[in-house]
């Protein structure tokens, strides 16, 4: 998950995906994008990013059902 600090949206994402991770079983990981210029200038103000590797599978919002989606073929 791309986040960065101060960001509200970045904490509600991470709260709901706390709230589904035992469920789905997924590892997370936070990454701030201002720790890394390449990162900040690709995501700038398009935070918070869901992403898998190089799929993005959501921003700004959880989406549950992509999220889902994308956990059952990615297997």
């Amino acid at each position: 998950m791309y986040t960065r600090r101060g960001c509200h949206l970045c904490s509600d994402m991470l709260q709901a995906l706390e709230g589904l991770r035992d469920e789905l079983g997924f590892q997370l990981v936070d990454i701030d994008i201002d720790a890394d210029a390449a990162l900040r200038s690709k995501y700038d103000t398009r935070v918070p990013v869901l992403a898998d590797g190089d799929v993005e599978i959501c921003y700004y919002f959880l989406e549950e059902s992509r999220l889902r989606a994308h956990l059952q073929t990615a297997g």
